[in-house]
């Protein structure tokens, strides 16, 4: 199940990523889409501003998806904790400073950003780490 989530995580903040990128004014004005548009509850638009968010949805979005493909506990766990790092300095900024969100949308927007935080850290818990004891004993 990891896997899938991680992978599921990692094509989001791609879409995102490209987005960002590709078409700044665009995702500032549209995101996060279904005729919603959050980001632009925070003008003033700013196309470097864009494009640097688009870069690091991207970087996590890579970075997911490695740790998708190779399986491997600490690679999953020190993404997820990078990830959960960043979701959670932005859930804070966005709890602090609602822009001009207000009713449905900040609350929508605040629970999204809420399971940004909540589904690594459960993967966190899952995915735990095994005790260095345990994970360098030899087989017997």
């Amino acid at each position: 199940m990891t896997t899938w989530v991680l992978a599921i995580l990692g094509v989001l903040h791609l879409l995102w990523g490209v987005g960002a990128i590709a078409a700044p004014r665009w995702f500032f004005d549209n995101f996060p889409g279904f005729g919603r548009h959050w980001t632009a509850a925070y003008p003033p638009y700013n196309e470097h501003l864009m494009t640097d968010v688009g870069a690091a949805f991207l970087a996590l979005g890579v970075l997911l998806l490695v740790a998708a493909w190779l399986r491997d506990r600490k690679v999953t766990n020190v993404v997820l904790t990078g990830l959960l790092v960043f979701s959670t300095a932005h859930l804070i900024f966005h709890a602090r400073h609602p822009g001009n969100l207000e009713g449905a949308d900040l609350a929508a927007s605040l629970v999204s950003l809420a399971l940004g935080v909540v589904v690594p850290g459960l993967l966190l818990i899952v995915s735990g780490p095994r005790s260095r004891r345990t994970e360098n004993t030899p087989p017997r």
